[in-house]
């Protein structure tokens, strides 16, 4: 037998040929232990006492998951594209023909006006909203909208000819060539109205800014103020009015009709989907701190799967509705029944009268600026 023997701190060792090996690390297993960095953060500043912990300024859950999810229930708690029945105002009692002709107006000079008609119509759109529409719909419309509107303003603004060009021109002066050089304006015109840095606002920049920023501004809400005064029935039946000609070339009316109210009515369910499905998740008081990001991206899409869900469910009870109601898929065999137009005479002859000055309007500020 052989044996061999080490002096030190851990445990001998003997080799026999008739006993088996039993290895240290067998006998006396190591465990490893996870560590988990952890940091702090502290500024210290000499001869000024103490460090002084700084992270606790730091924003926390600046877009957490319940933050997202009572944004959207609150952004879709507010009528958005929904008829208001009361307070019945001077918009209510117009009749929808005229409203659509408003429209298409609206959406055709700001991109054919000036720039001060443009503004105008933004004013004259802000104003008539806080007159028809109640508060608490107006300030939350109007703060959307005007801040997409201010954000697509800056943009363009600054981005449409903002850069100066970086080329030279191949052009040699006028004074080398033996020609007289251009006089020099004598009302002080200047293509370049303001200097950011290396950015720059100029004519062109201000016309296409302005262009967009107006011509966004009114769809949306002329397209609100619309909708909120004005039933989808009385809509399609205004539709229809305007369409039937096109009947006579082969345009199916009654299928746009029809789907258009279909439209209309299934606007409302989808918002309220969106915020009810929003706030039971919200309701639920889950700690969305003890989730990991993928548990937290699971959660959203069951919230997105739940909505596609109840909507095909809604969409599913009104087609079976519809067949209860006698449709059979034509169109034109099927009678749709528009409700009854209450307008009144005086506040159509005086929509008629404004929408003519507007567009008069319009077209001598483009002759005379």
């Amino acid at each position: 037998m052989y044996s061999c023997g080490v002096v030190s701190t851990l445990p001998t060792v003997t080799i026999s040929s008739r006993q088996s090996y039993t290895p240290l690390f067998k006998r006396h297993p190591i465990q490893f232990k996870t560590l988990k960095p952890k940091f702090t953060c502290s500024a210290t500043i000499d001869d000024a006492g103490p460090p002084r912990n700084w992270e606790k300024w730091l924003p926390k859950n600046l877009f957490s998951a319940e933050k997202v999810l009572k944004s959207i229930s609150e952004a879709t708690s507010s009528p958005i594209c929904q008829f208001i029945s009361s307070p019945t105002t001077f918009l209510h009692t117009v009749d929808p023909r005229i409203k659509l002709a408003w429209l298409v107006v609206l959406v055709v000079l700001p991109a054919r006006s000036s720039i001060l008609m443009r503004f105008g119509l933004v004013a004259y759109l802000s104003l008539l909203s806080t007159l028809i529409l109640p508060r608490h719909v107006w300030m939350d419309q109007l703060g959307r909208v005007l801040l997409l509107s201010g954000i697509l303003f800056i943009m363009l603004g600054l981005g449409a000819d903002g850069a100066p060009p970086v080329v030279q021109l191949r052009t040699p002066p006028a004074s080398m060539m033996g020609l007289p050089s251009l006089p020099a304006s004598l009302e002080g015109y200047s293509y370049i109205i303001m200097k950011l840095g290396p950015l720059q606002l100029t004519r062109k920049g201000l016309s296409v800014a302005s262009t967009s920023a107006s011509l966004t501004f009114s769809i949306f809400q002329s397209a609100s103020l619309c909708l909120s005064t004005t039933t989808p029935e009385q809509l399609a039946f205004a539709l229809q009015w305007y369409m039937r000609p096109l009947a006579y070339i082969g345009v199916p009316v009654s299928e746009v009709i029809l789907t258009l109210l279909l439209s209309l009515r299934f606007i409302n369910l989808v918002f309220d989907e969106v915020r009810v499905v929003a706030l039971g998740i919200v309701s639920r008081r889950i700690y969305w701190e003890n989730f990991t990001a993928l548990e937290t991206i699971e959660v959203f899409f069951t919230y997105i799967r739940r909505i596609f869900s109840n909507i095909f469910s809604h969409a599913e009870q009104i087609s079976q509705a519809m067949n209860v109601r006698g449709f059979r898929g034509d169109s034109n065999t099927h009678n749709i029944y528009f409700s009854s137009l209450s307008s009144n005479s005086m506040a159509n002859i005086v929509s008629v009268l404004c929408l003519v000055c507007l567009v008069g309007a319009a077209a001598v500020s483009d002759c005379f600026i």
